[in-house]
């Protein structure tokens, strides 16, 4: 157990502190050592030891105690790491806030998103970004969400939406909205009109699917189940999927908010039960700590702040 911190709180802080120590010290905590910073900044170790020396006599408080799998934070410096990161978004933010500021926004903001998003705080967010800043082009590009994954990692576009069976370490994930997928059967299909008992009871049952675009909730369970070993169709894109199976060309999964207009046409058919139904959730993503232009900051700040008010 760490002996009780004989430092004291500096009440002259901001006056006195190099805020370059700050940054350092959150390469720290993010590199997980002195040592591993040290070798990410380029710099020699005793630096950055001497350097997080000034910054703990500038805070009067421990920031970080060593051990051999890396360093723990105190609770001084997880207080003192949660403002660093504050101080980060805000110096990243402020060309930001200055080019609105000389109303000098232009420029292009790039999405890159999967198919058949259904979204009102996406939505919203785009028709309040025009309106404060027509001179903004908004490109929104359609691939299947692996794709959407790779090409943010690549830095080929700045935001997207789609989701994602894992975590990759340079994306963060917001929580947009939980998308939910129905089976459903063409008006022509024998099947219409009835609820799917069991999953297994459609094994001989063809399906259209939706290739590199179908999610791994699904995939998985139709493996599970052994769906889709009869393949009557295939579109890698949501709409034509939709298309295929309200033409009657088999069976196949697709989210209930793209279908609901066919369904409530009475085109199409949903063959399970609600709690059977297959949920998953989709994500506003980014890249970890990017260089955003300008557009693209404003569309994230003004779709946080929708989702943000949904919230409340």
């Amino acid at each position: 157990m760490p002996a009780p911190d004989p430092l004291l709180p500096n009440p002259l802080f901001a006056a006195q502190v190099d805020w370059n120590l700050l940054r350092l010290f959150a390469d720290i905590v993010k590199a997980g050592g002195i040592g591993a910073a040290a070798r990410r900044l380029n710099k020699q170790q005793p630096t950055i030891s001497a350097a997080l020396k000034r910054l703990e006599e500038h805070a009067g408080a421990r920031l970080l105690h060593r051990s051999a799998s890396g360093v723990e934070l105190t609770a001084a410096g997880r207080a003192l790491y949660l403002l660093c990161e504050d101080m980060a978004q805000a110096a990243c933010a402020a060309p930001h806030r200055i080019a609105q500021a000389l109303q000098q926004v232009e420029g292009l903001a790039r999405i890159q998103v999967v198919s058949s998003i259904v979204s009102p705080a996406f939505d919203a967010a785009i028709a309040s970004l025009h309106a404060r800043h027509p001179a903004i082009r908004i490109e929104i590009r359609v691939s299947p969400w692996r794709s959407v994954l790779d090409v943010l990692e690549r830095g080929e576009a700045e935001l997207g939406v789609g989701t994602d069976s894992g975590v990759r370490a340079g994306l963060t994930y917001e929580p947009l909205f939980t998308e939910t997928q129905q089976l459903y059967c063409a008006r022509s299909s024998p099947l219409y009109g009835t609820r799917v008992a069991t999953m297994a009871s459609l094994r001989e049952q063809g399906f259209v699917l939706t290739g590199q675009d179908e999610v791994d909730t699904i995939t998985h369970l139709r493996q599970r189940y052994r769906l889709g070993t009869v393949l009557t169709g295939l579109a890698e894109d949501i709409h034509e999927a939709l298309r295929l199976i309200r033409l009657g060309t088999g069976i196949g999964f697709l989210p209930t908010l793209a279908a609901a207009p066919a369904v409530a046409s009475g085109d199409l058919w949903p063959l399970l039960p609600d709690d059977l139904a297959p949920s998953y959730p989709m994500y506003l993503l980014t890249r970890q700590a990017p260089e955003r232009g300008t557009p693209a900051q404003l569309f994230l700040d003004a779709i946080t702040g929708h989702l943000r008010a949904r919230e409340v």
